[in-house]
């Protein structure tokens, strides 16, 4: 028989790599919120989990089990095959640790696929999310990187990662750049998955000697910050980028291909169109139908981003600030390299 594993469990386990996790919800289900790193094996998929759920409300629980035992023995050589391919042990969920996820792991069971499951499904791993987020904080000091739209933030952070910095990327658990643009060409993540993947991220780096933040507001895309992230941001070291227009022009054509998302581009524009004087937002607007996107950028950047940006950086001390000038990424890259402390030393104060 399977055996029912709790959520503290799972999660032990799944940080050791000895458990894969395989989500037997609909495919709808699993790619709005899942447990990160788990994989889609869907007992029913979307059309059949609709119509279980229908006779259910509309004639009843017995002929809603016995239609669901019809899909699920029809498709079971396949099901099977499925998990058979997994090597090592494996644990399934649904939403609350219902029919689903038991019908599962039985069967698996009786196959002799050796499967546990997940007490209370994902409904009890949300739980397990929201009481760590209550509980959680950064431990390692910040040192938060700000600088004008477009001089290649992100990039340069994504360069310090791949040599051994600590770095959250909270852009990047969102699924968004943070701008009114920033969901172009991404697919943004709703609160409850990026709040999953955000205390897998801070769990993995409470043993940094410092992290690195990029500066963000309150809000990316479709979810918000949890207070200890944005204070932290706000009472880390800053240091500014401050780097040529044209050059930041470069970096954002280049992130973001606006020929290839044309109409996604305007349809952006005009939620901010109101807030830039109208002869410039209608130059900008015309640049963006015809496809002039570098001067189109470049308005944006003059008239709209940096101004805000100027007013942001005016509510933190000065004494708590570093400015960095550069020509171009290489150069701001190096430059933050000398200003940061060297890997597994202690943080120095500036």
């Amino acid at each position: 028989m399977f055996q029912d594993l709790h959520v503290d469990d799972i999660i032990a386990l799944k940080d050791k790599r000895q458990l894969i996790l395989v989500d037997v919800r609909s495919p709808s289900e699993y790619r709005e919120s899942t447990i990160p790193g788990s994989i889609n094996i869907p007992l029913f998929d979307d059309n059949e989990r609709k119509e279980i759920g229908t006779i259910y409300k509309q004639i009843g629980v017995s002929e809603a089990k016995e239609r669901g035992l019809e899909i699920v023995s029809a498709k079971l050589p396949a099901f099977i095959k499925q998990f058979s391919l997994l090597e090592g042990d494996k644990a399934v969920f649904c939403w609350r640790g219902g029919m689903r996820s038991k019908t599962s792991a039985t069967v698996l069971d009786l196959m002799g696929l050796r499967t546990y499951r997940i007490q209370g499904g994902f409904r009890s791993y949300r739980k397990w999310v929201l009481n760590s987020l209550e509980n959680l904080e950064i431990r390692p000091e910040a040192y938060v990187l700000n600088g004008y739209t477009g001089t290649g933030k992100t990039k340069i952070l994504h360069q310090l990662k791949n040599e051994g910095y600590s770095f959250i990327d909270l852009e990047g658990l969102a699924g968004h750049r943070g701008s009114i643009f920033g969901q172009i060409g991404l697919e943004p993540k709703n609160q409850k998955m990026f709040d999953a993947l955000l205390v897998e991220e801070v769990s993995s780096m409470q043993n940094s000697p410092f992290v690195l933040l990029e500066a963000e507001s309150r809000r990316i895309g479709k979810v918000f910050l949890p207070d200890f992230v944005f204070n932290k941001k706000e009472q880390g070291r800053q240091i500014f980028i401050d780097m040529p227009v044209e050059e930041r022009v470069k970096h954002i054509l280049e992130d973001y291909e606006p020929w290839n998302h044309q109409e996604e581009s305007i349809q952006a524009f005009q939620k901010i169109k109101k807030r830039i004087h109208t002869p410039i937002a209608a130059q900008i607007e015309k640049d963006l139908e015809s496809g002039d996107f570098e001067s189109a950028i470049a308005l944006l950047l003059i008239n709209y981003y940096d101004p805000r940006y100027d007013f942001t950086k005016e509510h933190y001390p000065k004494e708590n600030i570093q400015t960095i000038k550069a020509e171009n990424a290489d150069q701001a890259l190096e430059a933050l390299k000398e200003i940061l402390p060297p890997l597994n030393h202690s943080v120095p104060v500036f």
